[in-house]
């Protein structure tokens, strides 16, 4: 039954939209800078486009820090789990769980502080948190609890949303995040609700941290190809595997994350993995930003550039690649700054392939092992980073074949398809990746189709019943 709609009703809808918009968003700016002072106090570099990830850091130094980050966090949530009231996940903040203050606020911080010090872990789920608690506290204060169909559910919720939407500016994901994955209900109402209070969290927010592309996909030609259409398809059923999986292990180690005293120990040492994996793929630590990228700095091979593919020998410095190989300057034009500064050709996929197959691996076994220690955090930004590394993997074969295509298209499409597919959210996985990157709208249908692609084969991978053991246990009900 949809609620009557009055000037009441109304009027309490835009002065929520307003005030918590404006609240969560200065909230979420906050949060952003208090990330980027943790990795200068800790690491010596602040995350950005022009440096993704902590390439340039020492690795005593990383190992260090991750090691020290874990291991404080991990005395500070022991003793908020055992020793005061524990702190409930959003979901259950949207169906009543009360959540407390102080301690919401120091479990929103310690996530921020774990990510700043290299954790592989994302950083999402802290604003949606304090979205969340300061929703509960607006509801509490102006007393909405149904009344004129208001519903106290709806506002933590669009609330949460808005924290999302606010941290990575992406109104569109905030908004689907809430109707789509708390709410389970995409009503116009909910939509306009939503979408309001995220698109002034993202414009708050973006007035305290300054607005800054977190994706470079200036390698990525401008119109979608026939050819990407089809890899489109391809991709998103190879993401639906692995993004199911990938669901499947972070359900697991959230179902036996440590509590009690083991994370005392357990945490350090998965800090002390971070930082030896660190050693090797450096891109493996913070909240995927670095991984992510990788995949989407992989150029594109001379011949592409007729199909209009490109890049700035500024981006082309800054990328993953180049910075690995220590950062050499990069001269000429972008179709011959490829890769850290050598071509991409037959001779040297097989590389690309291995460094790109490695991140991909230590990214989601770190990642899984970090949450498993009792690490509190999100999985948005290591789902886009493995799907961008494994559509990475796949476009450079795929660029054999169809030189007309960019492995950054590949792995934009890879991105969002496995991200969909470990959230069983397409529309909000669509949005974020796309705003995220700022992708041209043309690139909307191409990874729509691989979101859908992804949605259909993780969904038929995390069913109970699947097609063939279904077949087969009515084949043996029949023969009994």
């Amino acid at each position: 039954m949809q609620p009557v709609v009055t000037a009441k009703r109304l009027g309490w809808l835009a002065a929520t939209t307003i005030i918590l918009g404006v609240i969560i968003g200065a909230g979420a700016g906050l949060l952003t800078l208090l990330l980027y002072g943790v990795e200068h106090v800790m690491l010596g570099y602040v995350e950005g486009s022009e440096l993704p990830g902590p390439f340039g850091v020492p690795a005593v130094r990383r190992a260090i820090s991750v090691t020290i980050g874990l291991a404080v966090a991990g005395a500070i949530w022991y003793f908020l789990r055992n020793k005061t009231t524990k702190v409930p996940s959003v979901k259950k903040a949207v169906a009543g769980e009360r959540m407390p203050v102080w301690q919401t606020l120091v479990h929103v911080v310690l996530q921020i502080g774990i990510v700043g010090s290299g954790a592989s872990i994302g950083r999402e789920v802290a604003p949606r948190e304090l979205g969340a608690m300061l929703a509960q506290r607006f509801c509490d204060l102006f007393h909405i609890e149904g009344a004129d169909g208001i519903d106290r559910r709806m506002v933590v919720a669009v609330a949460a949303g808005a924290g999302l939407g606010g941290v990575y500016n992406a109104p569109l994901a905030g908004m689907f995040f809430a109707v789509e994955i708390l709410l389970v209900d995409v009503t116009l109402e909910k939509v306009a609700f939503g979408l309001g209070m995220s698109a002034i969290a993202a414009f708050v927010a973006a007035s305290i941290k300054g607005h800054h592309t977190f994706y470079d996909i200036t390698a990525m030609q401008p119109q979608s190809t026939p050819t990407l259409m089809l890899f489109a398809v391809l991709c998103g059923a190879a993401c639906g595997v692995a993004g199911a999986w990938f669901r499947k292990g972070s359900q697991w180690a959230e179902s036996h994350q440590s509590h009690d005293k083991h994370i005392l120990w357990q945490m350090p040492l998965a800090g002390l993995v971070t930082g030896l994996a660190a050693i090797v793929v450096p891109q493996v630590m913070g909240n995927g930003r670095a991984a992510a990228q990788l995949g989407f700095s992989t150029f594109v091979p001379e011949g592409s550039a007729a199909a209009g593919a490109s890049q700035s020998a500024s981006s082309a410095a800054a990328s993953p690649w180049n910075l690995l190989a220590g950062g050499g300057n990069v001269s000429g034009s972008a179709s011959t700054a490829v890769n850290a500064g050598f071509q991409l050709s037959q001779s040297n996929i097989a590389m690309l392939l291995g460094v790109l197959a490695l991140t991909f691996i230590a990214k989601a076994l770190v990642t899984l092992m970090t949450i498993r220690s009792g690490a509190s955090g999100g999985v948005l930004q290591p789902g886009i980073a493995l799907g961008s590394t494994l559509g990475a993997m796949l476009g450079l074969i795929w660029i054999l074949l169809f030189p007309a295509d960019s492995v950054t298209a590949c792995a934009l499409i890879g991105a969002a398809a496995l991200l969909s597919a470990s959230q069983q959210a397409p529309l909000m996985a669509m949005c974020l990746v796309m705003e995220l990157t700022e992708a041209p709208s043309a690139f909307f249908v191409p990874v729509g189709l691989a979101v859908a692609a992804s949605s259909l084969v993780s969904k038929w991978m995390l069913s109970p019943c699947k097609v063939g053991s279904c077949f087969g246990s009515r084949w043996r009900e029949r023969k009994e």
